[in-house]
This record gives C-alpha cells, structure tokens and sequence, in this order.
C-alpha cells in the first residue's frame, strides 16, 4: 500500500516532524501525574490547539496524543479499559487538524515495563497490547504509526510486530546516549539493521539525551543501512530543574542548527522532542527550507 508518507519519501522530501505534545499540554496546564491522554476527551480544544499551533509553524507530520496510551502505561492509572477509546480520540483529533495537508502518525511509546526474562512482562503480552493500540490508532485515521522512544530492541520489534496486522507503514526510533547506545546498551547499528529488516519505512533517533546523542545515533545508523531514511527527533537539551520548574539547554535556533548534520548523516525527517514547542518546529522548518533552496 503506497501512502503520503512512502510517496514523499520516494520524491526525495525533506520532512519536518512537529515538537513534544507534553511540553505543549504542560504549558495548557497539564500537571506531574495526569494523564494526558485523557485530555483527548476531557479538554480535546487544548490538544487540537496544539495540533493547529505545529500546523502553522510548518510541521509535515503530526504525532497523536497517544504516547502512554497502550493499555500496559494505562493500566496503571486504572485506565486500561479507555485504551482504545483514548486512542481512537487522539487519532481523530489530530486527523481533524491536519487534514489533508499534514500527515498523523500514531505514537506508540514504551511500556515502562521489563520484558521476560529482565521483568515480568512477556514479549507475547507486549505485542498484543500494542497491537490494540495500533488499531485503535489506524481506525481513528493515523497514515503511520510511529514506535518511539524505545530502549530494548525487544519491546521495539513487539511493538512493529503489534503495529504491523494494520497494514500502516511503521516508523521507529529509539532513546541514545552521547555513545550511541540506549539505556538497555542497545547500539544504534544493530537496531537500525534488525528494524530495516522487518520492514520499517524509517528508522531513527529521538528523545534520549539531546542532539549530540541523535548526532552519535545517526553516525552508526547511516553507515549501518546507507540511503535508508533516517529520523531526528533530538530533545531541546538536557533538562534542569530550577526553583521548581523544569528547563532545557537549548533554544529554537540552537536546535535547529543541527538540522545540516543531520541531513548529512541521511536524515530525511527532522523534527524535536522533549521541551519543545512550536516554536522549535518553526525554526527547525525553517533550517529545512534554507538547505532546500540552497541546493
């Protein structure tokens, strides 16, 4: 099945992916401990603003407000029976704001769990929970779904697995350190080459410790799948908690300036993470134009 997101890839596009949907809710008074998904039914003029606002600083992809919304991150606020209610909502909502001209792609991030024989989470249990979480998704209107933000590759290849019966195009990046390497000592060569190998669009880095360890990621991943597209999805730096309140090291224009590196290193959707927020994106599209005018 060719989709938006395959097409502008094979036309040779640069994309930009839009910023963090926390960070947004957080500035519309989400607060530590709430869900934020429920806001996708309890206050959904808040999440459509945040689509609108990436919308207009010049986002080609949409991510749902769907992170923690397979029902093993919702079971533990008793909420495992709303998964596909919430995901259904966070689908439609961002399909509303993005119509034709934006492309969704469905969150799926980690558990927060161990798998066996690490915790006691079997593989067989994360891939059916994501699997109804990628349905939910694809039946409220999503193009791809997007596996984020993961550390083990066994929770990551349960999750395309789960993501996969939906016939969707799948996305995946996962959480680096300066080395190169997730949390669980994954390195970033041999997760690119076993997700390229099960049929991913894209394969990339987002999240973890800011763009030197999107940097670090890319450096192994374009050597270990050449020409395969590559997503950078870096956090707005390292976070610091002054008097009480979380802030990140860089700012809009300094993120963005590591949007030439990245193409370089074969990314061919750029986008932010954590601590940022429209603003971001209008910087990073903007770097993205410049590269393509200049060429």
């Amino acid at each position: 099945m060719t989709t938006p997101l395959a097409q502008r890839l094979a036309a040779g596009e640069t994309l930009v992916f839009d910023g963090a949907i926390g960070t947004m809710l957080q500035r519309s008074g989400l607060g530590p401990g709430d869900v934020a998904e429920l806001w996708n039914v309890e206050r959904p003029d808040v999440v459509r603003a945040v689509h609108r606002a990436y919308k207009e600083a010049g986002a080609d992809l949409f991510t749902t407000n769907s992170f923690q919304g397979s029902s093993l991150c919702l079971v533990r606020k008793g909420l495992a029976h709303r998964t596909v209610e919430l995901n259904l909502a966070a689908a439609r909502l961002a399909r509303e704001v993005a119509g034709n001209e934006v492309i969704v792609a469905g969150s799926m991030g980690p558990s927060g769990q161990l798998l066996d024989p690490l915790g006691p989470l079997t593989y067989a249990e994360a891939r059916e929970s994501f699997a109804q979480q990628a349905a939910a998704l694809a039946e409220g209107g999503v193009d791809v779904l997007l596996v984020e933000t993961m550390s083990d590759l066994g929770e990551a290849t349960a999750a395309v697995e789960g993501a996969q019966p939906t016939g969707l195009p799948v996305v995946a990046t996962l959480a680096f350190n300066p080395r190169g390497r997730t949390m669980m000592g994954l390195a970033a060569d041999r997760a690119a080459r076993e997700l390229k190998a099960m049929g991913v669009l894209a394969v990339g880095a987002n999240c973890g410790e800011g763009p030197e360890a999107v940097r670090a990621a890319l450096e192994a991943m374009c050597v270990a799948v050449p020409g395969f597209p590559l997503v950078a999805r870096p956090n707005a730096g390292l976070p610091r908690l002054l008097e009480g309140v979380t802030s990140w090291g860089l700012g809009p224009e300094e993120l963005a300036a590591y949007v030439p590196l990245f193409l370089g290193l074969g990314a061919r959707i750029v986008g932010s993470c954590c601590g940022s927020t429209s603003d971001y994106t209008r910087a990073i599209a903007l770097a993205v134009r410049r590269i393509q005018g200049a060429s």
